[in-house]
């Protein structure tokens, strides 16, 4: 859907004087609110104790990592003019190096590409626990994210600070979760019998 208002406003020429700019805006802007809904996605669960919303989880995520894209590909095609106007990848890169909030951005982008890609259910039975730690980039992603729409937009707007707000306060959701982990289990006095267990093919482990 806001896909589609993007192209409806670029058709019917409602993207102001400057519609790259817009464009890359909105997609940007996009990109950080579904990542931080994915997130948002276990303290919801652990909080309300609403299972099912887990299942949404993935499609969140595989939807933000969508709009990074299209916002990649604006600055390729529109902003630097890939591949009409003599592209050089030697001048993006020049670019990417120069200007601290793109380095930031494409750090991000660059994070969320692993994520993306081992988000299925066979990645997540090759990569056992390590998937977990994979997928708590996430979160050095989201942060980057923030940084980089902080930087672009010069303080002009308010809405960079209410995503790091959001940000923050779901890393704070996530520390009593993080110190049960962490603390020690008490040694049974007993040893418990042992039964095979089961793996359930709809259960995957809680990255975020």
């Amino acid at each position: 859907m806001p896909l589609a208002l993007i192209v409806r406003d670029a058709v019917t020429d409602r993207l102001g004087a400057n519609p790259i700019e817009q464009i890359t805006h909105r997609t940007g802007d996009w990109t950080i609110r579904l990542l931080l809904a994915s997130l948002a996605v276990t303290p919801l669960r652990r909080l309300t104790g609403w299972n099912g919303v887990i299942r949404y989880r993935r499609t969140i995520g595989l939807l933000a990592f969508t709009y990074v894209c299209l916002h990649f590909l604006i600055y390729l095609v529109l902003d630097q003019g890939f591949p009409l106007q003599g592209f050089a990848i030697a001048y993006v890169v020049e670019d990417i190096a120069k200007r601290p909030y793109i380095t930031v951005g494409f750090t991000a982008f660059l994070l969320l590409i692993p994520i993306a890609w081992t988000s299925t259910k066979g990645w997540i039975r090759r990569l056992g626990r390590r998937w977990t730690t994979l997928h708590q980039m996430v979160y050095v992603a989201a942060a980057l994210g923030v940084l980089h729409y902080l930087w672009l937009i010069k303080g002009d707007r308010p809405t960079a600070v209410y995503y790091g707000l959001v940000l923050v306060g779901l890393l704070v959701t996530r520390v009593p979760h993080l110190r049960r982990t962490a603390s020690p289990r008490p040694a049974p006095t007993q040893a418990a019998p042992t039964e095979p267990v089961t793996a359930l093919a709809s259960s995957a482990p809680e990255a975020h």
